[in-house]
């Protein structure tokens, strides 16, 4: 069920290891997709879902923007069918080893520096998951002996005997609560799905500073080697930052790294090159590799990505920000006055967490969406300046307007895009498109 990436490659997966395949999606499937299903001999539909062939199925493989709650997989729980993820049932045909990444935030970042880190020292590494191409379809057409694997929370629900051989927590904060029965503990228990099945042989690393992520700890049942990242120094292998520098502690001595010589600024991309660090480690990646790596990474599109400076104003993309941890992390980046752009579909997003930071570095709001009320009855009592629009014109115009001359226009949305763009890479373009026609 669902037609796109993540459905295309379980289908391509499915029909090479010999299964009868038959994929369904509710909406309209895109050519490139198409071409690869017919490629394959794959049976296909779109527009509709057939639901007694569906319900006649022996195993549903799901794509992770399907929630649970859809009718239709509400049906086939009933009748026992087992409903899967695609990274579940790659997972059975994988021989790779796997570094599995998930967090509210800096998923993305942390993979792609994990996985230039290992390129970089000539591992043969894949890259997949939420970013790159489908594990499953790599799996089915491809060879590698690693895997870096971006996992969302909704890609771990449907996870059961799937184990990464190293598992990677960056950090836990509410997001996607209207898909959790808007309970922070039902997302917590998604996230902490990372560690499921992990033998002694494994490593879960994570951060040591999330009060969410420690409660947990104690809960865990898998036996996986611990290796915390933090600001505060550990025991054992562990990362941490002391005088200034990125210490890594390992059994070979670890390194040191001065902090102005990371490629990556602000605090939570800190917290990303220790993770990334503490992976490689554990695949014994030489030091050198690391450092350099850490140093010449170029960064994530979409992510405090700057775009242009017009007439002394510049403007930055983080449009990748679609909760409001995210946003907290780019506003406490910002060194200049900054007009905020934010909105979007409201995830059950409470925005208390960055109002001090609003307080504090924000001279005017721009509020961008179908539905604007809720923030504009959170912020209006703030006494900063705020407009609300229903285009990315003209928000960039309103936000341009608001800005002087050394200010920076912000665009942290802190909601998901899908009431007026199809994705944050469309949020994205279209901001950098408006600039660049001011």
């Amino acid at each position: 069920m669902g037609g796109g990436e993540s459905g295309s490659g379980a289908a391509v997966l499915a029909k090479v290891k010999g299964f009868k395949v038959f994929l369904s999606d509710r909406g309209p499937i895109k050519d490139k997709y198409k071409k690869l299903l017919d490629q394959y001999g794959i049976e296909w539909e779109e527009n509709t879902h057939s639901e007694e062939r569906i319900l006649k199925a022996d195993e549903v493989v799901k794509s992770p923007g399907i929630p649970e709650k859809a009718p239709l997989i509400q049906k086939l729980h009933a009748l026992g069918t087992p409903v899967i993820s695609e990274i579940e049932f790659a997972g059975r045909y994988n021989t790779a080893k796997t570094v599995c990444i998930t967090g509210s935030n800096g998923k993305t970042t942390t993979t792609l520096l994990t996985y230039h880190i290992l390129q970089k020292a000539g591992l043969n590494v894949g890259l997949a998951g939420n970013v790159g191409k489908s594990f499953a379809l790599q799996v089915a057409t491809e060879h590698f002996d690693y895997y870096v694997i971006e996992l969302s929370s909704f890609q771990l629900d449907n996870m059961y005997d799937f184990k990464a051989d190293i598992a990677v927590l960056l950090n836990i904060t509410p997001d996607h609560l209207d898909r959790y029965e808007y309970q922070f503990q039902n997302y917590i228990n998604s996230k902490m799905r990372i560690t499921r099945n992990q033998t002694k042989d494994d490593v879960f690393i994570y951060w040591n500073d999330d009060e969410n992520i420690r409660k947990e700890l104690s809960k865990i049942t898998s036996q996986g080697q611990r290796k915390p990242f933090s600001l505060q120094g550990g025991e054992g292998i562990h990362a941490s930052v002391a005088n200034d520098k990125l210490q890594l502690s390992a059994e070979d001595g670890g390194l040191q790294m001065p902090l102005n010589e990371l490629s990556l600024k602000g605090q939570h991309n800190l917290y990303n090159s220790m993770a990334a660090a503490l992976s490689a480690c554990s695949l014994q990646v030489q030091n050198d590799y690391i450092r350099r790596s850490l140093s010449d990474f170029a960064g994530v599109e979409h992510r405090l990505e700057p775009v242009a400076r017009v007439r002394g104003v510049l403007f930055v993309n983080d449009s990748k920000a679609t909760n409001v941890n995210s946003c907290w992390y780019a506003l406490e980046s910002m060194t200049a006055p900054t007009v905020l752009i934010l909105g979007g579909t409201d995830k059950g997003n409470d925005y208390n967490e960055i109002k001090p930071l609003v307080q504090q570095k924000v001279k005017a709001l721009v509020f961008m969406g179908k539905d604007n009320s809720k923030l504009e009855r959170f912020f209006a009592p703030m006494n900063i300046p705020y407009v609300s629009v229903d285009s990315m014109d003209a928000a960039v115009e309103e936000a341009y307007h608001f800005a002087s001359e050394g200010d920076t226009v912000l665009l942290s949305p802190c909601c998901a895009s899908f009431d007026l763009f199809k994705n944050y890479e469309n949020w994205g373009e279209l901001f950098k498109r408006c600039v660049k026609e001011l």
